[in-house]
């Protein structure tokens, strides 16, 4: 039960990453390689807002959400935007922001080095004991779940309850034919990328209250999130998160039973059954 509870706290967290990832790639169209240093990035300034002027990261969710929105977006535009706008297919479109966003990792990893150093850095939030069915967790990781579970919830009252969501799915589902019925695809696409890059900051700033990090790291967490993504099936939000409590079950599973080293050789195991036995993912829709 322990392991089970755990890895359920660490998933709701992932999920978030992968949610983010899931609306720059399946909506989008934007393979986002730069994904974990927006990660990353969220987390320093949560460590910095909190260590320097003791600003909770809860209260910095309301501080950090939003640049990494604008950052986003402005990157859609002025450096993603042209790509799509040249690339004569998915194809081409895949490769070329492949490239872009790679590009993009080492200079945010080169600014985040700059400005931190390469020390892995942590900071103590919310270090107390929060007993679950008799058994003692972190309280930071408690709250971090129930945070991710909050912002994953007012995420799906959007896509689900309004005409903007409505239209970010159905740009998901089909833009060719989302631009026949008068949706503007070119602007929800931006809207997803940059509301995905503000979900991953989300998820980076909640991590960061029980995780050690450095400017590194980043890679490790998109790679995650690609696995979370193509697991729950691409653009689909339902699949992202059941993928993410898997896998974060997966890993404190490994982590406990077996040895620590080995969680990120049981996600790529776990990534390479999916691939063999449901590539589709978990949701998806075989392709006939």
């Amino acid at each position: 039960m322990e392991i089970l509870v755990t890895g359920i706290l660490l998933g709701g967290t992932y999920a978030l990453i992968a949610l983010g990832l899931t609306l720059q790639y399946g909506v989008a169209r934007i393979m986002n390689l730069a994904n974990g240093e927006t990660l990353v990035a969220a987390g320093f300034i949560a460590f910095w807002l909190f260590t320097s002027y003791q600003v909770s990261p809860l209260w910095g969710l309301l501080v950090i959400a939003p640049v990494a929105f604008a950052v986003n977006w402005a990157i859609y535009v002025w450096l993603l935007r042209p790509l799509v706008d040249r690339a004569k297919n998915q194809g081409m479109l895949e490769v070329d922001s492949i490239l872009a966003t790679f590009g993009l990792l080492f200079l945010f990893q080169g600014l985040m080095l700059r400005s931190f150093g390469g020390a892995y850095v942590s900071y103590t939030f919310l270090a107390e004991r929060f007993t679950i069915f008799g058994s003692p967790y972190g309280l930071n990781r408690v709250v971090a779940f129930l945070a991710a579970a909050l912002i994953g919830a007012s995420l799906w009252s959007f896509l689900y309850l309004t005409r903007r969501g409505t239209a970010v799915r159905a740009v998901a589902v089909n833009p060719h034919s989302s631009n026949l019925v008068g949706i503007d695809v070119a602007g929800t696409a931006a809207l997803a990328f940059a509301l995905g890059g503000a979900l991953t900051a989300c998820g980076g700033t909640l991590l960061s209250t029980f995780y050690t990090f450095n400017a590194s790291m980043g890679v490790l967490f998109t790679i995650k999130a690609l696995i979370i993504v193509i697991m729950g099936g691409v653009g689909d939000v339902r699949g992202a998160v059941l993928a993410a409590l898997i896998l974060g079950v997966a890993e404190t599973s490994v982590a406990s039973l077996v040895d620590p080293g080995l969680t990120l050789s049981a996600t790529y195991a776990l990534f390479i059954l999916v691939l063999l036995f449901r590539p589709q993912g978990i949701f998806g829709r075989q392709q006939t």
